[in-house]
């Protein structure tokens, strides 16, 4: 897709400069890292799946493509589409699905709040916290809801609230250096946009699907196998939260995180506490 103009909706034209920017481009460059961040909770979401041989699936934000590139395997005989807004993450996910030999899975950026995907085409629609920043999530579920045959499955994993992922509360508190951070807006695009079950069920039956089963998964992520590893990976992630402070408090914000990664260190690696919502729900 090189040389392709990506067309956005006016609303996610932000979420398109940072995806298909500087915060896409980190994503690409650490896939592996953050893959083995959420790793845990790959099967929980997979099962929730219930992928079959031959079905054909549309995974949205696939990132570097590591659900693309399992649902292939799952769906042997079957097609397999990961959309993202990142260049630099699809370019990643092509090139380890040409290592792996998968040559039912291909990768396109595009913009799912507005794509023309053929109507009916998919058997099952995916996203593994990746549906959490459109700007108009209504609108998108409805055109994503439109590319899935009558019957089609839609699997998802969200965050549940911040208050119940202690990786966001830690990494968040120890960079504020004694600042009050704002809150995010209420519906505005973000990690914890569908932290809500009464907004998950309103904006799909909304969009025109079924009432959404809700299930919630407590697993640990691993930031890293070693405290210097996890905090390279998580300052480099987050250095956007300390480049406008001065240097004196941006040293300080930074032995703050340090600190609180070291007290999460295991010997099975950084772990910190997480909560997800899996919502599956089918188009009537």
């Amino acid at each position: 897709m090189t040389g392709r103009t990506l067309h956005v909706d006016p609303s996610n034209a932000d979420q398109a400069r940072s995806w298909d920017g500087p915060e896409g481009a980190y994503w690409a460059a650490h896939a592996e890292q953050f893959d083995r961040s959420v790793h845990a909770y790959q099967g929980p979401f997979l099962d929730a799946a219930a992928l079959h041989r031959g079905e054909r699936v549309l995974d949205i934000g696939c990132g570097t493509g590591l659900v693309s590139r399992a649902a292939a395997r799952l769906t042997a005989g079957g097609e397999v589409l990961g959309v993202d807004l990142s260049r630099a993450m699809l370019e990643a996910a092509r090139e380890e699905a040409a290592r792996e030999g998968l040559d039912t899975v291909r990768h396109e950026q595009a913009d799912a709040q507005t794509h023309p995907f053929p109507e009916g085409a998919f058997d099952v629609a995916l996203s593994r916290t990746g549906c959490m920043f459109f700007a108009g999530p209504v609108a998108a579920f409805r055109n994503i809801a439109r590319a899935l045959r009558p019957g089609g499955r839609l699997v998802l994993m969200v965050w549940q609230d911040m208050s119940r992922n202690e990786w966001f509360r830690s990494f968040a508190t120890a960079l504020a250096a004694g600042r009050e951070l704002p809150a995010p807006e209420p519906g505005a695009p973000g990690p914890f946009s569908l932290a809500d079950p009464r907004v998950v069920r309103e904006v799909l039956t909304a969009a025109g699907f079924a009432e959404p089963e809700l299930t919630g998964v407590e697993l640990p992520m691993t930031f890293g196998r070693t405290a210097d590893q996890a905090y390279a990976f998580v300052s480099g992630l987050l250095a956007w939260m300390v480049e406008d402070l001065d240097e004196r408090t941006r040293a300080r914000a930074l032995d703050d995180l340090r600190t609180d990664i070291s007290a999460h260190a295991t010997g099975a690696g950084v772990l910190y506490e997480s909560a997800v919502w899996i919502v599956r729900t089918v188009r009537p």
